[in-house]
């Protein structure tokens, strides 16, 4: 059982279902959507998502013909996208809740992609949000 959910807590759904495979898309919409170099998601079949609260605060932009963005209008997490007629939801893996073990396989649309980012670069890591003492 997979489960997720918005920033605030206000819209969750789960999953009866794995992830299927998780990319990085670097398109140029995933980017301007959640403000950042790329987007992390993964198909689950749409028969076994369900949304478990909050339903009511979803609203859709429709950002390619066919393709809904679902976002919650509370906090403006954008948290699942589904293209009309393929039986399948995307999943914005940073809403995700349950920790999962599965790994990226791919980054996609790199042709879109910032040139400020480039997925081999190694920068330091911090625990936190400023470098450790000492």
């Amino acid at each position: 059982m997979l489960t997720g959910s918005c920033l605030c807590g206000s819209v969750a759904y789960e999953v009866d279902a794995a992830p299927g495979a998780i990319v990085h898309c670097h398109c140029v919409t995933c980017r301007k959507t959640h403000g950042s170099a790329f987007s992390t998601v993964s198909n689950v079949p749409r028969d076994r998502f369900r949304w478990i609260k909050g339903e009511s605060l979803l609203r859709a932009f429709e950002s390619s013909p066919g393709k809904n963005r679902h976002f919650c209008t509370q906090c403006g997490s954008h948290i699942v996208a589904e293209r009309a007629g393929t039986g399948n939801i995307l999943l914005r893996m940073g809403c995700l809740d349950t920790e999962i073990t599965e790994r990226p396989v791919v980054h996609i649309w790199r042709s879109d992609a910032a040139p400020w980012f480039d997925p081999k670069d190694q920068p330091p890591e911090w625990p936190e949000g400023k470098a450790p003492k000492g």
